[in-house]
């Protein structure tokens, strides 16, 4: 135990010094803030989720007294316990008969992937902003920013614009940016699972089988989550900001499920290998458009349920 908690300790300042190397402001620094996660889930998945929370309390810790208790608190929320929360899912299980487990499934992982993209965003956005109109100013002076320098770019594109104009779609814009953070969150969240269980699975110290991920498909109630975020984006404060956070996050949620839906159809079919490479291509290519398209075949393969298994996932 103890020296569980040792390597708890030693992930959990691994991703506190991922985080730290960000005021450098450098793409390899950047590159090493988004790899953060990844000790933390490595040694929840590879160990025990009570390592994994060590290593969140640790990390956080050692920011918190380093930098400052607030950014500490940001690294718990947006880092440390989604990590561990993730990492404690994934070996979820339950013994269906003597020496056969029934792991949890990946459809089930995939939704509170989601949901924990979107109410972790949220958090973060309180703690770094206070007030919601704070924020809200803030995203729109950022916006507005953006679109600046576009229009200097590409002069024709501004033509017959005013500044009424430039603030309303900057309006729009600052809308739309919880969606929009949620739904690389979410995307960014999966991979880190996906890595993390890679490099414990090389390593030997996996305990459930590697998953098909093809067949990863979302339970049916989990589109509740994303009816329920279409319902709180008209509330008012971060109660809006939430639901629209939800259906970024469910968007992409159901986008990789699309993909997966398109490689489990495809299996034994000719010329499977270069439609996935063009699809691929075209998902990197066209970014959101392809995203777009992807979660909505996806939600029709949600609700059809033709991939679904037959057997009642394990519950929480």
């Amino acid at each position: 135990m103890l020296r569980h908690t040792g390597i708890g300790v030693v992930a959990g300042l691994a991703s506190a010094l991922l985080i730290g190397v960000v005021v450098q402001a450098t793409p390899l620094a950047l590159a090493l803030y988004l790899l953060a996660p990844l000790p933390i889930l490595i040694v929840a998945m590879g160990w025990s989720h009570r390592t994994g929370l060590v290593a969140a309390a640790s990390g956080t810790l050692a920011l918190a007294l380093v930098t400052s208790p607030l950014r500490g608190l940001a690294f718990l929320v947006s880092t440390a316990l989604p990590a561990w929360w993730l990492g404690y899912l994934a070996l979820l299980g339950r013994e269906t008969a003597p020496g056969r487990m029934e792991w949890y499934p990946t459809g089930r992982l995939l939704a509170w992937v989601a949901v924990t993209a979107a109410v972790a965003l949220v958090v973060v956005v309180m703690l770094s902003s206070g007030d919601h109109a704070a924020y809200q100013e803030r995203v729109q002076r950022l916006a507005r920013a953006m679109l600046q320098l576009q229009l200097q770019e590409t002069p024709s594109r501004g033509a017959g614009l005013d500044e009424d104009d430039l603030a309303r779609i900057a309006e729009r814009v600052a809308g739309l940016a919880p969606a929009i953070m949620a739904t690389t969150f979410t995307l960014l969240l999966t991979f880190y699972l996906w890595a993390g269980a890679r490099v414990v699975q090389i390593s030997g110290r996996l305990p459930r089988p590697w998953p098909d991920l093809a067949a990863t498909a979302l339970p049916r109630r989990a589109l509740w989550g994303l009816a329920a975020g279409a319902i709180l984006t008209v509330a008012p404060g971060y109660a809006g900001a939430l639901g629209v956070a939800l259906v970024g996050a469910f968007a992409a949620a159901l986008a990789l499920q699309g993909l997966a839906a398109i490689h489990d159809r495809s299996r034994a079919k000719p010329g499977r290998t270069p439609l996935l490479i063009g699809l691929y291509v075209l998902v990197f290519l066209t970014q959101g458009l392809a995203i777009a398209a992807l979660a909505l075949f996806g939600l029709v393969d949600a609700l059809t349920g033709r991939r679904r298994p037959a057997q009642a996932p394990p519950a929480t």
